[in-house]
């Protein structure tokens, strides 16, 4: 027998499991399917925990923010447009549940290939190899002239490139979120870093010209996050870097000017939960007030998911 001194667990007092209460019970449980579910059905079958919770309230918020009028600010990066989303996307403009779009300046290349040519997203591995990655003499051109009629026109690049796409009739411009946004008149903003997009190495590049057009669309989004204040919404899907610091300085900018912007909601989707997002977009905006929220997932299936439960009554 051990001569170390043990407690003696007889004097345990029990409680009634009556009395104890339960975080999970069967009222909240998941429904298995029928053939004939709807995608409210699909909802409402789901179990009532953690991530089913925080989607209803984001769907809540986003549809309040539409009936309230407030802003609801998509953000996305390139790989939304190479995944074949852009329709999705479109729809919920249409139907009002975005109010405006930013991307980056890859998302916007993509998008442009997409509306002049229907197809994008080159090979890197095997371009990169015999160094022509990034080397395609109509995106090059046909992108830096949009920059320099921005320039001269003191637009943003995001609304040139919905109205050249418009205005040339680019073959399936109808794919376009930059078309469909100008068409719609919704605002648009591009937010570039030089030397991060292909067209960058071309010698048709006005860095001048760019740098203007962005800067445009940076005041742009500044204004639209303004106006977030109680009841406005910032989704998030898919770039790591270049959007979350652009949103935290248009938000600082908001505050500086326009004072008190506090009360509103934002949602980060993505494959991995990056260090920038989680903090410049669903942490640091909504601290002491408000609600910030993380989606796991891959953006082909949770955004088709996310759009077509917020089209659902």
């Amino acid at each position: 027998m051990s001569p170390y001194k043990q407690i003696d667990l007889t004097r345990i007092k029990t409680i009634p499991l009556s009395s104890r209460k339960s975080k999970a019970q069967v009222k909240d449980f998941a429904q298995p399917s029928s053939k004939n579910d709807r995608i409210d059905d699909f909802l409402r079958r789901l179990p009532k925990y953690f991530k089913v919770n925080d989607l209803y309230e984001l769907l809540k918020a986003i549809r309040q923010a539409r009936d309230k009028d407030k802003p609801v600010i998509f953000m996305f990066g390139a790989h939304i447009v190479k995944l074949g989303l852009s329709p999705i996307i479109i729809d919920l403009m249409r139907n009002k549940f975005i109010t405006l779009l930013s991307t980056n300046g890859a998302g916007a290349i993509h998008d442009f290939e997409i509306g002049m040519w229907g197809k994008t997203s080159e090979d890197v591995k095997e371009g990169l190899k015999r160094g022509t990655f990034g080397m395609s003499e109509q995106t090059s051109r046909h992108f830096n002239q949009i920059s320099k009629c921005a320039f001269g026109s003191e637009q943003g690049l995001g609304e040139s490139i919905g109205q050249y796409l418009l205005q040339n009739k680019g073959k399936f411009r109808k794919y376009s979120l930059l078309a469909a946004a100008y068409e719609l008149k919704i605002p648009a903003t591009v937010h570039v870093g030089i030397g991060t997009d292909i067209v960058h190495q071309s010698p048709h590049f006005d860095p001048a010209a760019t740098g203007r057009a962005t800067f445009t669309d940076f005041k742009i989004l500044a204004e639209k996050v303004s106006r977030l204040h109680n009841g406005g919404v910032v989704l998030h899907f898919g770039s790591a870097v270049i959007l979350p610091e652009v949103f935290l300085k248009a938000l600082s900018v908001a505050r500086n000017i326009k004072g008190k912007v506090e009360n509103f909601t934002t949602a980060n989707f993505d494959m991995i939960q990056h260090y920038r997002p989680t903090m410049n977009v669903v942490l640091r905006p909504t601290e002491g007030s408000g609600k910030g929220y993380s989606f796991t997932g891959h953006h082909e299936i949770m955004l088709p998911l996310l759009a077509w439960a917020l089209k659902a009554r």
